[in-house]
């Protein structure tokens, strides 16, 4: 590496330096609102019951498959409509088991596994993955960025979970015909990942801790609007990245998301495709997105 290379790879870990103490301050801030006990809950307690629902997830599928084959399926709709509700059911649950297995990073200091990534190009491949799903619920998904390719470091197994968290916020609350864009750019230092949708958007009231929902005494949300942890972990992951995430919303006019991160290089990574997310051997775009599709998406034909 020449010296001019060095000098530029100095100022870029340094700037990654700066911007990761402030995020850890922001951090800092929202842990100081909980309690131990609440710690001891989330690195604890959560995860914990994560592994025993996956168990059970896991007979719970092997029952169905002996109860309705497929090849009953073909022959019986109503078997073929009961086996799509429990398969809909299952997905919406290994989606819980996931975030539920995260929780423990939002109190655990646990440095993201970092290496080179083309941001553009990850969040291409999970926009076309989620493109014909969104599609049966009549939603146009789009993506957009004003470069070809962009590389930082990034832990791309949690990067990825938080895209996709957005993208199924966006999905749950977006009417049909509307749109979900994902926007790419570049910010000089920083690297913007955007998730625009033409949906309800939120409430003047919520804005304020649309983020730490999760850590608030507040009853749930009816379904299909989830556990109030996905947005709670998008911060966490953004913040471990040394970067931040915000949003705008006008209620009615939709809601965008914008996650910014630092350009920074690791020295000696190479490229690779992120690792895949447990999904109980299902399509892992399909899990993630369950929440906001329609039953149709989990009959034995779109499922294999």
């Amino acid at each position: 590496m020449d010296e001019i290379s060095a000098r530029k790879r100095a100022i870029c870990v340094k700037q990654y330096g700066q911007d990761a103490a402030i995020a850890r301050s922001e951090e800092e801030q929202t842990m100081k609102e909980l309690t131990n006990e609440e710690l001891r809950l989330l690195a604890e307690l959560l995860p914990g019951i994560a592994t025993q629902l996956r168990d059970a997830a896991a007979g719970m599928r092997t029952a169905v498959k002996r109860l309705a084959p497929v090849e009953r399926q073909e022959a019986d709709p109503e078997a073929e409509r009961n086996a799509a509700i429990f398969m809909h059911g299952y997905c919406r649950l290994l989606r819980v088991i996931g975030n539920l297995t995260e929780a423990e990073t939002l109190v655990k200091d646990t440095p993201p596994a970092l290496r080179s990534v083309d941001v553009v190009g990850l969040c291409r491949a999970v926009c076309e993955e989620a493109e014909a799903m969104f599609a049966m619920k009549r939603l146009a998904l789009v993506f957009e960025s004003d470069k070809p390719g962009l590389v930082t470091a990034l832990d791309e197994a949690r990067f990825r979970r938080l895209l996709m968290n957005l993208l199924s916020n966006a999905l749950k609350f977006t009417p049909e015909g509307g749109s979900v864009t994902v926007r790419v750019r570049d910010a000089g230092r920083f690297v913007n990942v955007s998730v625009a949708d033409t949906g309800c958007g939120i409430a003047p009231d919520r804005l304020e801790t649309v983020f730490d929902r999760f850590l608030h005494a507040q009853p749930l949300d009816p379904a299909p609007k989830g556990i109030g942890l996905g947005l709670t972990l998008c911060r966490r992951i953004a913040q471990a990245h040394g970067g931040r995430i915000m949003v705008e919303s006008a209620e009615g006019a939709g809601a965008t998301f914008t996650v910014s991160l630092p350009k920074t290089p690791v020295t000696g990574a190479r490229l690779s495709a992120p690792p895949v997310p447990y999904a109980g051997g299902l399509n892992p775009t399909l899990v993630e997105l369950s929440d906001g599709l329609p039953t149709k998406a989990f009959t034995y034909l779109y499922l294999d």
